[in-house]
């Protein structure tokens, strides 16, 4: 019999360690495609899931990419619609206002045309592949088990930013503004 068709010595893996709550990490956001859209509310390019609930959300992946946790990846959820009430949805759009800005350089207390501009996208595409620096949280999975999360993404006026991004953005030289 062929080793590769004999699983009688399969062991199973031990399972990663949750890194813990409040780690900084510089991570790349890829979205699993749901193939759900709603035109009417910019949802295209089949980047949505909708649940059976009929919550609306992003399945994400979060790929850390430098540092302790360089490879390793968290998967969570980021809310665009719920059928219960507008708090879920809030919050998504918090997360990306804050991934937005974390990946563009904006300082989120910058209320600016432009940098109101950069907080836009065309797509729930172009979300996909972003980078930018998150904290790790820690959720539970639909078993109740600890998992980690990403719910916050950190800008340029925390402390840490610029060490994380400082090969991923350039500042120019003359006045220290972003290059967006």
């Amino acid at each position: 019999m062929s080793n590769l068709l004999n699983f009688a010595g399969a062991t199973r893996e031990p399972q990663y360690q949750l890194i813990e709550a409040g780690t900084l990490a510089k991570v790349r956001l890829d979205i699993q495609q749901g193939g759900f859209n709603d035109e009417s509310r910019g949802w295209t390019h089949n980047m949505a899931t909708q649940g059976k609930t009929g919550a609306v959300y992003l399945k994400c992946e979060f790929k850390i990419l430098e540092g302790e946790f360089q490879g390793r990846k968290i998967w969570s959820l980021i809310g665009l619609h719920s059928p219960k009430g507008n708090t879920y949805e809030m919050m998504g759009r918090v997360l990306i206002k804050e991934i937005l800005e974390s990946s563009r350089g904006i300082d989120p207390n910058d209320t600016s045309d432009i940098a109101n501009k950069k907080r836009c996208i065309n797509s729930l595409a172009d979300l996909d592949n972003i980078t930018f620096i998150a904290e790790v949280s820690i959720g539970t999975d639909h078993k109740g088990e600890p998992k980690n999360e990403i719910k916050k993404a950190f800008t340029i006026d925390h402390p840490e930013y610029l060490k994380h991004m400082k090969n991923d953005l350039h500042l120019e030289q003359t006045n220290g503004q972003m290059p967006f």
